[in-house]
C-alpha cells in the first residue's frame, strides 16, 4: 500500500517539473527565419488578433460601403450620359423651332396684330383652370419630385381659394402616383421615360388644344422643373395656352452644355436671340387666309414647346440625380474612412491584448 502512494507521488511531481526546453527563448536576427518555429501555431493566433467578431464584422461593412460608393458613382456617370443626350435634342430641335417663330412672326405682321380670328390666341374670362404637372418616373434624385408636387399643390390651393374650378393633366409615375392617391380631380395621365420624343409631346399637346379649344377650360398653365445648373433648378410655372402673339414672335431662347473638366462636370449656357420676323413681300399672294396659315402653326407651336418643356425637364432630372448620387458617393467616402479607423483601433485592441496575455503568462510562470 505504500509502495503504491509512494509511485503515484513521484508520477504526479514528475507531471509538474518544469523542463528546461520548455520555456527556453529564442532570439533571431533581422531577416532570419527558423525552422523549427511552429508556423502553424503563429496562423491561428494572427487569425484571432485580426479576425475577432468585431473587427471582422467592421471589415464586412467596410466592403459593403465601398461596393455601395462604385455603385453612386456608376449612376452619376450614367445621368451624365443621359443630359448629354438631352442636350443633343435640344439642340436638335432648334432649327424647326427658329423656322417657326420666324414665319409666325412675318405673318402677325402681315396680318397687322389682328388675332381677334385666332381662338388659341384670345384671352377669355377664367372660370376653370387647368394645370399640367411634370414630373419624373423615378427616384434617387434628391428632392425634385417632392419640390415639383408641393409647387403643384400649393398652386392648386391658391386656385381654389381664388374661387376657380381647377382640374390637372399629370406627366410622369411620381404625380401621379401621388394626386391620384389623394383624389385630386385628374383629367388626363401620361408617363414619359428619360427620352421624350414628338409623338408623347404630341399626345400631350392634342389632349390639351381639345380640352381648350371645347371650352372646358379657360386657361392652361404649366408646372415644370426649369433647368439652371448641375446644383440648381428652380420650379415655374407659366401659362401655356392662351398664347401671347408677341411672347411667340419676341421670345428668345436659350441653350445648355454639358462640359468637363478635372474631372468635374459644369454647364454652359448660351442665350440665343428671337429668330427675325420673316419679311413676306405685299404681292404675295397666300393660297389661305394667314389667320388659318396661324391656326395651323399654333399647334405644331404648342407641340414643340411641350417637347421643349419635357426634355427641360427631364435634364433637370438628371441633373438633381448626379448631384445625389455625388453626395451619396462622397458620404460613402467618408463612412469608409471612419470604419478604416474603427478596424484599425479594434485591430490594435485585439494586438494589444493578446501582446498583455502573453507577458501575464509568462511573468506567473516565472
Amino acid at each position: 500500500m505504500k509502495l503504491v502512494c509512494f509511485a503515484s507521488l513521484v508520477a504526479s511531481a514528475a507531471a509538474f517539473t518544469t523542463s528546461g526546453a520548455a520555456f527556453t527563448t529564442h532570439s533571431y536576427s533581422v531577416g532570419q527565419r527558423s525552422a523549427n518555429v511552429d508556423n502553424g501555431a503563429h496562423r491561428t493566433r494572427k487569425a484571432t488578433i485580426v479576425m475577432d467578431g468585431k473587427a471582422n464584422a467592421i471589415r464586412d461593412r467596410i466592403k459593403s460601403v465601398n461596393n455601395t460608393k462604385k455603385i453612386t458613382m456608376a449612376m452619376k456617370l450614367v445621368a451624365a450620359a443621359k443630359v448629354r443626350r438631352a442636350q443633343d435634342a435640344v439642340v436638335a430641335t432648334r432649327p424647326f423651332s427658329e423656322t417657326l417663330q420666324s414665319v409666325f412672326g412675318g405673318l402677325i405682321n402681315r396680318m397687322g396684330g389682328d388675332t381677334a380670328d385666332i381662338p388659341l390666341l384670345t384671352q377669355r374670362d377664367v372660370n376653370k383652370v387647368t394645370l399640367v404637372c411634370i414630373t419624373g418616373d423615378r427616384g434617387l434624385c434628391g428632392g425634385y419630385n417632392t419640390f415639383m408636387i408641393r409647387k403643384a399643390e400649393n398652386r392648386f390651393a391658391e386656385l381654389k381659394k381664388a374661387g376657380l374650378e381647377v382640374d390637372m393633366v399629370l406627366i410622369g409615375k411620381k404625380g401621379i402616383k401621388y394626386f391620384t392617391k389623394r383624389s385630386y380631380p385628374i383629367r388626363a395621365q401620361f408617363e414619359c421615360g428619360q427620352n421624350p420624343t414628338s409623338k408623347e409631346a404630341l399626345a400631350i399637346s392634342e389632349e390639351l388644344l381639345n380640352t381648350f379649344l371645347s371650352g372646358e377650360t379657360d386657361t392652361i398653365e404649366l408646372l415644370y422643373t426649369k433647368f439652371e445648373s448641375l446644383i440648381s433648378s428652380a420650379p415655374s410655372v407659366r401659362t401655356l395656352v392662351p398664347f401671347s402673339a408677341t411672347e411667340i414672335s419676341q421670345k428668345g431662347d436659350e441653350v445648355f452644355s454639358l462640359t468637363s473638366s478635372a474631372g468635374d462636370f459644369g454647364v454652359e449656357r448660351t442665350e440665343i436671340d428671337a429668330a427675325e420676323p420673316q419679311e413676306f413681300p405685299n404681292d404675295m399672294i397666300f393660297e389661305q387666309d394667314p389667320t388659318q396659315i396661324v391656326n395651323s402653326i399654333l399647334p405644331l407651336y404648342l407641340n414643340g414647346q411641350i417637347l421643349r418643356t419635357l426634355q427641360e425637364s427631364v435634364a433637370s432630372e438628371l441633373a438633381a440625380r448626379m448631384q445625389s448620387m455625388q453626395s451619396a458617393s462622397d458620404n460613402a467616402k467618408a463612412l469608409e474612412k471612419n470604419l478604416s479607423m474603427q478596424y484599425n483601433r479594434a485591430r490594435q485592441a485585439a494586438v494589444t491584448q493578446e501582446i498583455l496575455e502573453i507577458v501575464s503568462g509568462a511573468m506567473a510562470v516565472e
